[in-house]
């Protein structure tokens, strides 16, 4: 089975929340068995333009990638999310190779 990923690019516009969202969305993360590959740190965009802040997570399989970003438990963590940062979300499907 081919294994799912988030790709984000976010820009924190609210500092003093965003942790709220951080802590919101490990439930969500937890049930669907995300792991971070990428959790910020250093980056620099080489080409194009993207947010301040870029998250990788994995996921067993694309389905449960979908089913994370749609469930009830990530709805929560997305309302806190919108009142501190902006973000691009990407779920794509991994290669088998």
């Amino acid at each position: 089975m081919k294994k799912g990923y988030w790709i984000a690019h976010v820009t924190v516009t609210d500092p003093e929340k965003y942790p709220s969202y951080v802590a919101a969305n490990a439930e969500a993360f937890s049930k669907y068995e995300a792991r971070f590959l990428v959790r910020g740190g250093d980056a620099e965009v080489v080409e194009g333009s993207a947010g301040e802040r870029h998250v990788v997570l994995e996921f067993p399989s694309y389905q449960q990638a979908m089913d994370c970003y749609h469930s009830p438990e990530y709805a929560g963590a997305l309302t806190l999310r919108k009142d501190c940062a902006t973000a691009d979300v990407i779920i794509v499907e991994g290669h088998d190779g």
